[in-house]
């Protein structure tokens, strides 16, 4: 504590690079240590980063909040948010030029994710911050920078990362909450469910653009239909009902706005735990579901779409789809066979955002059209196979065609946002009003052998340089060429995706696409080193990063399937 005064004391007033003097180094306070991790070397540049650690029984939690890998994810979720909230509080001035004075930690959003700003280790807690060294101009501001790691650091501390002074009755609900979350998703499977909506959710959110929800005198509770309700025990909250989606093909009917989308949006982002009070605390689904949508544009590589689409003019191939700008129908089709490939067992689609003429072709149009000259199997025609023959289910939002009744075990109707089981009247209008198009008699085609990436289809320098960064949540840049996931909807946040990109750069510096292995085999191994050594096994530094997220497997596969310079053998 003291060296560093008299560090900060030598290095006052010259130029901002003396500050390097401090990296690497660690400093002993009355309750924690402080260590520069990383020092910026000019005070516009992107924020130097700090790491408080504090001993676990200086800290004062119990082990019981942590004993296990969600528990810790979760307290480890809520201090995070505790020292966001604490930086609130004690930094609210500037000092000096640039990004001077700024205090700041990777805040999580609505969902809990596993992430690298705040860990919780056997013997300690540490905060990784990152931290605007002070300056004029670009000399060093030495006493604004005491004032920083003197007063406004201690108080960030001592507010915020100990127990004596944090709510145990929050602390305690969030870890709980967060806990039977996970406990109600595990048991779905068992149950042959896809997702869960616990009666009482409040479902609707703020805006496309903001995930928190609406106010309650606002919104419409959900209260599932007596037909669907079921009962799943969370080891806190103890028995919840709600409406379970049984595995097979569900259609969610109704007029638009009423509530449609908006139910599949929060199956969609339940993927993910939730924070107490988000309204979607006790709606679940499979980890592995993943949004399917048309991307007009995306490049494809040697995908087997041919359960799909075949015979296209030209004797183009569909066993190894290949295109550089793929239509709304090919690139869906990707979608689904590459989600297949990562291991999903459900598929989440809505009408808005699909290629009509991969949907369905009525009854008109195939005695316009010849089957001979349409190579589009549509998907009405494919999805019943998709669940018999491999087990993947689909919930689908459908409000233009009726024909879909033919396919459906359940037919959700939202009216008002409520949900009604309107199965038998679907069947009983199907049966009085058969639809007239003839279904595709083809059965599902094998898939083709796994698609093996070649490692030097991965490049991630520009000249001799590495570069790999995150551009905002839709785009990582690797190389020269920019990676788009615009379109991949459940990336919940920006840190995923700066996560991913240090992943890819990983399995590349680690050998881990080495030609041998498949996009799921790489995605799996990068999984095992994740599990076994901490995200922070991305990081490209030295040292570890304070702002990564875990993304699921299902986003790296879809970040490594949309690299332009892919090449897969």
């Amino acid at each position: 504590m003291e060296k560093l005064k008299r560090i900060l004391s030598q290095i006052d007033g010259r130029g901002y690079k003396a500050y390097k003097e401090l990296q690497g180094k660690t400093f002993r306070f009355p309750r924690y240590s402080l260590c520069f991790q990383y020092i910026q070397g000019d005070p516009f540049a992107p924020p130097s980063q700090v790491a408080l650690s504090i001993p676990l029984k200086s800290a004062g939690f119990r082990e019981e909040l942590f004993s296990n890998k969600i528990r810790r994810i979760a307290l480890e979720d809520f201090l995070a948010r505790s020292v966001d909230k604490a930086i609130e509080k004690a930094n609210g001035k500037r000092r000096g030029s640039g990004k001077s004075g700024l205090i700041a930690i990777d805040v999580p959003k609505q969902e809990v994710i596993e992430r690298t700003c705040m860990r919780i280790f056997q013997d300690r807690i540490e905060a990784r911050l990152f931290i605007g060294l002070p300056a004029r101009g670009r000399r060093i501001a030495g006493d604004e920078a005491m004032e920083m790691f003197f007063e406004d650091l201690p108080e960030i501390a001592e507010s915020s990362l100990f127990i004596e002074v944090l709510s145990k009755s929050d602390i305690r609900r969030h870890v709980c909450v967060v806990e039977d979350q996970d406990a109600l998703r595990s048991q779905l499977e068992e149950r042959g469910l896809v997702a869960f909506i616990a009666n009482g959710s409040l479902l609707p959110r703020r805006s496309g653009v903001d995930q928190r929800p609406l106010k309650k005198d606002e919104a419409v509770l959900f209260e599932s239909p007596p037909s669907m309700e079921v009962e799943l025990n969370a080891p806190n909250a103890g028995k919840i009902r709600g409406m379970g989606i049984p595995r097979g093909i569900t259609l969610i009917v109704g007029g638009g706005f009423h509530g449609k989308s908006t139910l599949l949006s929060a199956i969609e982002r339940s993927v993910y735990d939730h924070i107490p009070d988000d309204g979607r605390e006790y709606v679940v689904t499979l980890r592995s579901a993943v949004k399917i949508r048309a991307e007009d544009g995306r490049r494809v590589e040697c995908v087997d779409i041919s359960p799909f689409i075949s015979n296209l003019p030209f004797g183009k191939d569909t066993l190894r789809f290949r295109t550089d700008n793929a239509s709304g129908s090919t690139s869906q089709a990707a979608n689904i066979i590459e989600a297949i490939e990562a291991g999903a067992k459900l598929l989440l689609l809505d009408e808005d955002t699909s290629a009509t003429n991969f949907m369905i072709r009525d009854a008109r149009m195939q005695r316009l059209v010849a089957a001979n000259r349409e190579p589009i199997t549509p998907f009405i025609d494919r999805a019943r196979q998709l669940f018999e023959i491999l087990g993947v289910s689909t919930v689908l939002v459908m409000g233009g065609s009726g024909d879909y009744f033919d396919i459906a075990d359940r037919v959700v109707l939202m009216d008002h946002y409520r949900p009604q089981d309107v199965t038998s009247k679907a069947r009983e209008i199907a049966g009085e009003l058969p639809s007239q198009r003839v279904p595709a008699e083809s059965e599902l085609p094998k898939l083709s052998n796994a698609r093996i990436p070649l490692p030097e289809s991965f490049n991630p320098m520009i000249g001799k340089k590495v570069t790999v960064r995150s551009r905002g949540k839709d785009h990582i840049q690797f190389g020269r060429t920019t990676i788009d996931l615009t379109y991949v909807e459940q990336i919940a946040e920006e840190s995923q995706t700066r996560a991913i990109g240090g992943l890819l750069l990983y399995a590349v510096r680690n050998g881990i696409i080495d030609g041998k292995r498949s996009v799921h085999e790489i995605v799996k191994a990068l999984e095992e080193r994740i599990d076994a050594e901490g995200l922070e096994v991305a990081s490209p530094f030295a040292r570890p990063s304070a702002d990564y997220a875990r993304p699921r497997p299902e986003e790296i596969c879809a970040a490594i399937n949309r690299l332009r310079t892919l090449v897969v053998r």
